[in-house]
């Protein structure tokens, strides 16, 4: 999806660009203080510290956070199956059955390769996110509310590790995110359709939400 002059100017409205925001652009210093600036360093980080983060989380709510058990790439259709239903190419996906959390490992290069590491940092907090609401057993009557709720608790674990200086930001960073999020979302607003996700603009606002308020705010 391009992302057209109004749309950013409507995200920027939302107050992205307060975020300053999560991730280096492309070809820029990696967003991990150590320097990682590879694709595995990428996923390898933003892995360690979501999950660090949400450990931190649940101990403050005097609950036990229960890590993933496992979190694998794939290429194609060559990935796990969840519930019975085959893995799928272009997706990263949590599996309640097994509590697994699986990626395209091409799919997801190309995005960082197109769009900056921003992409990495995005979608897998998104899917820690749904681990974390099965844990917490969320229940939502739609699954797009599910997926707003996931985006706003990516939000909410990137502010903050940029906060803690976990994660730096660099200049033109909300850009990149816009471009993510943007990227994702549906081509209409239909919140009955049970595979909808939400449009651009409801993915980037929820996201919004969380960078601004924290993952209480979701």
């Amino acid at each position: 999806m391009t992302v057209g002059r109004g749309l950013v100017a409507a995200v920027l409205a939302l107050g992205l660009v307060m975020v300053a925001a999560a991730c280096g652009v492309a070809r820029a210093p990696s967003m991990d203080t150590e320097g990682a600036d590879t694709f595995e360093e990428d996923v390898r980080t933003a892995r360690t510290l979501t999950e660090a983060f949400w450990e931190q989380q649940f101990r403050q709510l005097g609950r036990t956070y229960r890590p993933i058990a496992d979190f694998i790439p794939y290429s194609g259709t060559a990935g796990p199956a969840c519930g019975g239903e085959p893995a799928v190419p272009n997706n990263a996906f949590y599996c309640p059955d097994g509590h697994f959390i699986a990626y395209d490992q091409g799919w997801m290069e190309g995005l960082r390769t197109e769009m900056g590491d921003g992409s990495v940092y995005v979608i897998i907090p998104h899917e820690f996110g749904h681990a974390v609401q099965a844990q917490l057993q969320t229940q939502f009557q739609l699954n797009v509310q599910v997926e707003l709720q996931a985006d706003c608790y990516a939000g909410g674990t990137l502010s903050s590790l940029v906060g803690s200086g976990a994660l730096t930001a660099e200049e033109g960073d909300e850009n990149e995110l816009i471009m993510s999020l943007a990227a994702a979302g549906d081509p209409t607003d239909d919140w009955l359709n049970p595979a909808a996700h939400g449009t651009a603009e409801q993915r980037q606002a929820s996201f919004a939400t969380g960078y601004r308020g924290g993952v209480g705010a979701c």
